[in-house]
């Protein structure tokens, strides 16, 4: 039978609707031991052209613009046929939760870009959605129409998909593909890959990676084949899972970067040791592209693996970008033969249709052999960028070829890549542009302006990038104490902004960074010096001072200690045999977020279950927490300590932070890590949280044990005390019992809130209570945080509890270790908290309050100053000093904010406290001549 050509994408899915109806889309729900919901090619088309009915009834016409911010495969892929079918263009686009600004900014960009583009999200993503002006937005699950819709007819120049670059800041470029792009595409894709409708793929990647749509949806699409999808944290939480569904849904094809290779290498042992039965016989090749592959890390894997029937020649390193429709350059059955005694795996021959030439910065091609720009042309080679003409002519030669910005060679016909020509750093098959990293890290203090370069190195046998900062630390020169703090800054931002560690942080003279006469630093001289071992000296420098500061080096004394020592230099990236007993969790970089695969380790490890995060709060070194895993479980509930040491190192007046009026501590995690070195910083926890505990049943009783616990910690004066939102009152109550036993209190801070707190108390029921808790810890968006309350008011309190938890992240629920009876317990703690604020009334005086103040929860920032927190005056003796500080309430302290939050806090409490110790020995000064006796001044 001769098929016609095909025209548009659109064919591929009518192709497969009416000649491959028993075959589909397999949605998974978890892992492999889940259930799972079948999806065939005839109902994918059906429901794509119902919600394509609900698109009309919006006026959308052909051509127009639909950004997707949808996270579930199913929904996803329904609404992107919707949109194909239409005629119009989807543009998939991740949600950028817990970040709002870097997501309103993105969204605001995109809305500029894409000529006011619909957006299509569903509920829970909605309610998150930052607020941009002439946005236009619409749910999914209000779309679909009990109608189909007949589809519009494409012409293969129509652009078919638009999909963007990476870009933190807002800046980025949208790829355009078209329908004969695609169909190029899946056509040369398969002269390598050889899919028939007997095989079946599995992704497990987000949609806004190209690989996802096109190498694991549209190829298999286009050869009637099986697809199974699930969701990344699947795999990401638990690498074999990728391997488990492999095995049991008989995977014949997928895709994978370099770093799931090196995770799964790590898990190997553990699967061996546990004789799990797995058959990998069916998996006929894993493409490997986004990075480069390490040739030892994919030979172990092929290794490690065979015993489960994984073929040796599985594994194929390849050559895709966005530009080029994904995978366009394939090793097919080639690796590791071809590559022995190399580093990195070669990449192959291009797909049917596609050239591929090294060329020198004139644009001339280079014999095989040679180093060069590798630059591309082909019928599935973009035709440019959307509403971005400065970005066409950057991408194009003068003769058309695409310029990768990738360096390479040619050896007899196969491709090998050698570096980049632009400056970007690929971590974990995502890109990271330095201009970005490096203008966020200027920002901190003690940072030189302009003297900062991010740029990427590869250890021998690594499985990723890693990314090197160097930078001119702008401190008093010999303070070491001020360069260690620059540097843990620098480092815990880049965790905070982009969720991994730097690989060196490296603190330079101005004279070490090459610039050009523009003034450009110059990257890649940097590298080929760092490679070179010009920077040890720096290095072993910063080793010395970083384990100098965090009180030398202990050696694990028992198997406990050592197996500790082992799993937190895993999961933070350090040498083995390097981390001390004595060293902290967070103090070398442990973050809330890697609590979750610490109690994972520890129990695959130590078999030890069910590790609570205030455990490792309270015992944060190998040591306490070694001793704390050996205790045996007491069967009285334990002793009730507020304090929660967050950081125990520097010899200046330790500080005491309250908590919030949720009772937890773990919103300080992220400041107290910029007190290394400086400062101790003790969190104060409330009554409640440990089995058999009741809340504290006044605010007397509260303030009367935070008091004693702190004099328990630190004896005598000068004190500072600090508390976040309900936690100021707390602080300024304190301080009042302090000065009256005699001590001094040298700093009192507020942060964000005024003195009378009972209006606002009197506003919070057990509902409000229990949302604004979810709320806080991101287990809801702000628009369900304004609309829940009112929903749940009338039901009892354990459903309201449950409807909360049920309409939660499960991610953001394991990493915080909630189950329902634990989220219940918590809202207990903060409406008794409630319950106290509504009696409390200030009064009395202390000497001086340090106000900071952000966005409030409702109002102009201005009316919530003058009218609400300058009130502070009317307690105090002294006068207050107000400090603006960035961000919204709830988000001051968050992984946006913290790193300026920080530097504003602690110069006020540095001043605050010297100009109290000078004030001090004035009035000693005053008091006393120089016989001894009592003068006045």
């Amino acid at each position: 039978m001769n098929t016609p050509p095909r025209q548009s994408i659109s064919d591929l899915l009518v192709h497969a609707a009416r000649h491959h109806p028993d075959s589909g889309i397999r949605y998974c729900v978890g892992g492999a031991a889940a259930g799972f919901q079948e999806q065939s090619h005839q109902e994918l088309l059906d429901d794509a052209l119902r919600l394509l009915a609900g698109l009309r009834t919006r006026g959308l016409r052909p051509r127009d613009k639909v950004v997707l911010v949808l996270e579930r495969p199913r929904e996803f892929l329904t609404m992107f046929w919707a949109a194909v079918l239409g005629g119009f263009v989807p543009c998939p686009m991740v949600a950028l939760r817990g970040d709002p600004e870097r997501w309103s900014s993105q969204l605001a960009h995109v809305n500029t870009l894409l000529d006011g583009p619909l957006i299509v999200t569903d509920e829970a993503i909605g309610t998150e959605l930052p607020a941009v002006d002439g946005l236009d937005v619409a749910l999914v699950e209000q779309l679909p129409s009990a109608e189909r819709a007949e589809p519009y007819t494409a012409a293969p120049e129509d652009t078919a998909l638009l999909v963007l670059t990476s870009g933190s800041t807002g800046n980025s470029k949208a790829v355009v593909l078209t329908h004969a792009n695609l169909l190029a595409s899946m056509a040369g894709k398969n002269g390598h890959h050889r899919l028939t409708a007997a095989d079946t793929t599995l992704n497990w990647v987000s949609f806004d990676h190209v690989a996802a749509l096109l190498e694991c949806h549209l190829l298999p699409l286009s050869t009637g084949g099986r697809q199974l999808h699930v969701e990344p944290q699947v795999v990401l939480g638990e690498p074999l899972e990728f391997l488990r569904l492999a095995s049991r849904h008989g995977v014949t094809m997928t895709f994978t970067p370099n770093f799931l290779l090196g995770q799964l290498n790590s898990a190997a042992e553990r699967l061996h040791a546990d004789e799990e039965q797995l058959d990998l016989s069916m998996l006929r090749h894993i493409i490997s592209g986004g990075e480069a592959v390490v040739r030892a890390t994919g030979e172990a894997f092929l290794d490690n693996f065979a015993p489960y029937g994984l073929v040796s020649d599985a594994l194929w390193p390849a050559f895709g970008m966005t530009e080029t429709c994904a995978g366009s350059v394939y090793s097919r059955a080639a690796f590791p033969e071809v590559d022995r005694g190399s580093e990195f795996a070669s990449l192959g021959t291009p797909v049917s249709g596609l050239r591929i030439r090294i060329a020198d910065a004139d644009d001339r091609e280079l014999p095989e052999g040679e180093v060069g720009e590798l630059q591309l042309i082909g019928p599935m080679i973009t035709s440019g960028y959307y509403n971005n003409p400065r970005a066409d002519a950057e991408a194009f030669t003068a003769d058309g070829w695409f310029r990768s910005g990738d360096l390479g060679r040619i050896d007899a016909g196969r491709l090998s890549l050698v570096g980049r020509s632009k400056d970007s750093i690929i971590i974990n098959g995502v890109n990271y542009f330095s201009h970005e990293i490096e203008t966020t890290l200027e920002q901190l203090p003690g940072v030189a302006g302009s003297y900062v370069a991010a740029f990427p190195t590869r250890s021998a046998g690594a499985d990723t990038e890693q990314l090197v900062i160097a930078l001119h630390p702008e401190v008093p020169e010999g303070d070491e104490t001020a360069i260690y703090q620059v540097l843990t800054a620098v480092r815990n931002s880049v965790v905070m902004h982009w969720g991994f560690r730097p690989f060196l942080v490296l603190p330079l003279p101005k004279d070490a960074f090459p610039k050009t006469s523009l003034g450009k630093i110059q990257r890649s001289v940097m590298r080929r010096r760092l490679e070179s071992g010009a920077y040890e000296s720096t290095r072993s420098a910063v080793g010395t001072l970083t384990l100098r500061m965090l009180g030398g080096y202990d050696a694990p004394e028992n198997d406990t200690e050592r197996i500790l020592c082992e799993i937190y230099a895993e999961i933070l990236g350090a040498e083995p045999g390097t981390v001390s007993a004595s060293a902290g969790f967070f103090d070398i970089g442990g973050t809330s977020l890697d609590i979750l695969r610490l109690r994972s380790k520890v129990a695959q490890r130590l078999g030890v279950t069910g590790l609570e995060i205030i455990t490792v709060l309270r015992a944060p070194t190998v040591r306490a927490l070694a001793a704390r895993l050996g205790e045996q479980p007491s069967s009285g509930p334990p002793s009730y300590d507020p304090i929660v040491p967050m950081q125990t190192h520097g010899a200046k007046t330790p500080l005491f932070c309250v908590h919030p009026g949720v009772g937890e501590v773990l919103v300080f995690v992220n400041l107290a890590k910029y007190f290394v070195g400086d400062r101790p910083f003790h969190a104060l926890r409330a009554q409640g949280f440990n089995r058999g505990e009741k809340p504290f049943a006044t605010f007397e009783q509260m303030v009367d044990c935070y008091v004693g616990a702190v004099r328990a910690r630190q004896p005598r004066g000068p004190y500072a005390l600090a508390g976040y939102s309900f936690g100021g009152a707390v602080a300024f109550e304190m301080a009042k019992v302090l000065r009256g036993q005699g001590e001094r209190v040298d700093f009192v801070g507020s942060i964000n809130l005024p003195p009378n707190i009972k209006y606002r108390m009197d506003e919070l029921d057990f509902a409000e209570t229990a949302v604004n808790l979810a709320y806080f810890l991101d287990l809801i968006g702000r628009e369900q945080a304004l609309e829940l309350p009112a929903l749940l008011r009338g039901l009892p309190r354990e459903k309201q509890v449950r409807r909360l938890v049920d309409i939660a992240p499960r991610d953001r629920l394991a990493e915080l270790d909630l189950t329902e009876e634990r989220f219940g317990d918590w809202s207990e703690i903060a409406n008794a908290l409630t319950d106290l604020g509504r009696s409390y009334r200030p009064s009395g005086t202390v000497a001086s309050m340090s106000v900071f103040y952000a966005t409030p929860l409702r109002g102009t920032k201005e009316d919530w100053l003058h009218n609400e927190l300058r009130r502070w005056d009317e307690h105090t003796t002294g006068p207050n000093h107000y400090i603006e500080v960035p961000g919204e309430h709830y988000t001051l302290m968050g992984p946006r904010h913290v790193a300026s939050f920080q530097a504003i806090f602690r110069r006020e409490l540095d001043r605050a406290l010297s100009d109290a110790d000078r004030i001090a020995k004035e009035r000693n000064h005053c008091d006393t001549d120089t016989k001894g006796a009592k003068t006045p001044c």
